[in-house]
């Protein structure tokens, strides 16, 4: 058993990969994910989210920003993270929250200065995310130079399905990501466009932060982001691999 969800002693941080290695065999369908014990373990055993923004040029131009030099990085803690099938909060006094849908790198080992030429090695498995943004708060803090942390940190801010095996993403840079709204195509977009391919990401992030087994990279997002409000209903997917869901509520704060 872990010491502790918050700083996971060794043993519990390696029983995350430990579980997939036993479970990888027993995949016999494509859409099939990982047991329910590795997705618990890997909404809890993580330390942090690094966060990949305007990764897809498309994007960045359709916010009107300029397509960046190098990654533009931001942090999500990980208790916005939320499973398949609950449900997405809108904080009042908001009245939509934007969506953008991710390929999520999960971290296998201990990464730090890792050469971009061996940076695969340290690749767990990978998920499907939604990065949600409170876009009004984050136009404010940005035009006042200010971090996104409250745009885009806060509680159920991170859906995300379960752990897929690196077996099952041979080539994480060309599989098609898809996101609808009330059953209408919103993002449609392949992995192939990022600007910033993987290894140079967990290369670049490990020269900056020590990354820890468990810990999840947001690759960025293609374009068609929008805003989806309280009673909309979405749907997300990787073609062929898997697909999550999630209803849109309002948050009503505890007094």
């Amino acid at each position: 058993m872990c010491a502790s969800i918050i700083r996971p002693s060794p043993p519990c941080r390696s029983a995350l990969f430990a579980s997939n290695r036993a479970t990888k065999t027993t995949f016999k369908a494509p859409r099939m994910a990982a047991s329910a014990s590795a997705y618990q373990k890997l909404l809890t055993v993580g330390t942090k989210i690094i966060g990949v923004g305007r990764n897809y040029a498309a994007h960045a131009k359709e916010l009107g920003n300029a397509v960046p030099k190098e990654p533009v990085l931001f942090l999500k803690p990980t208790s916005s993270y939320l499973e398949n099938g609950a449900k997405i909060e809108v904080p009042e006094p908001l009245e939509a929250l934007d969506h953008e849908v991710e390929l999520a790198v999960v971290i296998g080992q201990r990464a730090r200065d890792v050469p971009e030429a061996t940076a695969m090695d340290y690749v767990g498995g990978y998920a499907l995310a939604l990065d949600m943004t409170a876009r009004e708060i984050q136009s404010t803090a940005k035009s006042a130079g200010l971090p996104w942390s409250v745009a885009k940190g806060q509680d159920t801010f991170t859906p995300i399905s379960s752990l897929l095996p690196k077996s099952m993403l041979p080539d994480p840079h060309n599989v098609e990501l898809w996101l609808k709204v009330d059953g209408e195509i919103r993002q449609k977009g392949s992995t192939s466009d990022m600007i910033f391919k993987i290894p140079f990401l967990i290369s670049h992030i490990s020269s900056i932060f020590t990354l820890l087994e468990g810990d999840v990279i947001l690759t960025g997002t293609p374009q068609g982001v929008g805003p989806v409000k309280v009673g909309q209903k979405i749907e997300a997917g990787i073609t062929g691999l898997l697909d999550v869901h999630f209803d849109v509520g309002r948050r009503h704060r505890h007094s």
